[in-house]
């Protein structure tokens, strides 16, 4: 028995009513597709489909795992990355807390002569928090000559950071001190 709906249904019932043996039979398809069930829905299923044993269904596949978006799952895995990171360059050496307005001394290696290690004392006039990537920016005084340097927080060439004075500052970025000739005292 092979049977199709229309839009309406209304073709299904007429096919039903007509044939007292069950249905027109269709050269070429095999008997299953004569077994279809005449529910009203617009698909069409198959009695073999409905009468398979339970131990044969489709527990075999994993249920379907869902992510989140792509960019979003890589962002988190470099952000724990990113803290495994930091926490393993703390337990090597000690990192004071660094603010604008404090005065640092660094022990400074030179990349371009390993050995020479250059002391710089200064002013921290900026800090960027950025996880791994932190920097901190001094100004000093050179020669009469005011000179500002950005150090990465957790660089290697960095050997010790000293806090020597901390003065009291309300802002977050001090490069006011830009136009002042002695910002050290």
């Amino acid at each position: 028995m092979f049977l199709y709906q229309t839009r309406f249904g209304s073709r299904t019932e007429e096919l039903m009513s007509r044939g007292s043996s069950g249905g027109f039979p269709v050269p070429g398809l095999s008997p299953l597709a004569g077994m279809v069930s005449t529910s009203s829905s617009r698909c069409m299923t198959t009695a073999a489909s409905t009468t398979m044993d339970s131990s044969e269904s489709v527990t075999d596949v994993p249920p379907r795992i869902k992510f989140k978006r792509l960019d979003k799952t890589a962002k988190h895995i470099m952000q724990i990355l990113d803290k495994e990171a930091v926490e393993e360059v703390k337990g090597q050496r000690e990192i004071p807390d660094i603010k604008p307005g404090y005065i640092v001394q660094l022990k400074v290696e030179v990349p371009e002569n390993k050995r020479r290690v250059s002391t710089v004392k200064g002013i921290v006039i900026a800090r960027r928090n950025a996880g791994l990537n932190t920097t901190f920016r001094i100004r000093r005084m050179v020669a009469g000559v005011g000179v500002e340097s950005l150090f990465p927080l957790y660089s290697p060439n960095i050997k010790e950071i000293k806090v020597v004075d901390k003065k009291k500052v309300r802002r977050a970025k001090l490069y006011y001190l830009r136009n002042k000739m002695n910002a050290l005292t």
